[in-house]
Formats: C-alpha cells, structure tokens, sequence
C-alpha cells in the first residue's frame, strides 16, 4: 500500500468519526465550542481528503479501472443515500431543500467532470 492510499484511508476515517460525532450518537448535545470545533475539522478533513483525491495519479490500466470503479461506487452510494433521504422526508412532508441541492450538484458535478475529460483529450 503505497503513502498516498494511507494518507486516503487515515484522513477518510478521521473524517467519518468527526461526522459520527456531528450525529450525536450518544444523546448528549455537544457544546457550542465542541460543536464548533467538530464542524471546523470536518471542514478541514474534507478539504485534506479532496486534494488527495484530485492530485491521485494512476500507473496502468488496471489501476485506471480501480480509480474508475471507486469514483463510481462512491457516487452511487451518495446519491443513493441523498435519494432515501428525499424518499423519507418526503412522506413526512418535511423535505429538506438541502437534499436537493446536493442531489443537483452531485449530477452537476458529473457532468462537467465528463465535459472536462473530453475536452483535455
């Protein structure tokens, strides 16, 4: 495993313990600075773990195929979550606008990523 896929795996952890955290899993509500801290690491960590997924580089194509399959998986479990959250909500006439958005801009995001890609063929 090479320092980089490390450097993916310790700052995607850290980042799902800090959105654990911003659940509240235990019951208890977190104090205004703890809150504060924990939505500034998350931040922090989101930012970290973007510039470690941009600046990935692939050495042949079975790698090419990895990163390829990864990117989808990951975009199919979002918008797969985003769309149950939309289900939910919705029969609760309580939709969060939110939900959409990010739905939108997840599309969005896809489609200018493929413009991207075949522009700077």
């Amino acid at each position: 495993m090479n320092p980089s896929t490390q450097d993916e795996i310790v700052v995607s952890i850290l980042l799902i313990v800090l959105l654990l955290l911003l659940l509240n899993p235990f019951g208890f509500w977190m104090p205004n600075e703890l809150l504060y801290i924990t939505v500034g690491g998350v931040f922090i960590l989101v930012g970290i773990f973007g510039g470690l997924v941009w600046k990935e580089s692939v050495g042949d194509e079975r790698e090419q195929l990895h990163k390829m399959l990864a990117g989808r998986i990951g975009y199919l479990a979002g918008l797969t979550t985003l769309i149950i959250g939309v289900i939910i909500q919705s029969m609760g006439s309580n939709l969060d606008k939110w939900l959409i958005l990010a739905i939108g801009a997840m599309v969005i995001g896809k489609l200018f990523g493929l413009y991207y890609a075949r522009k700077r063929k």
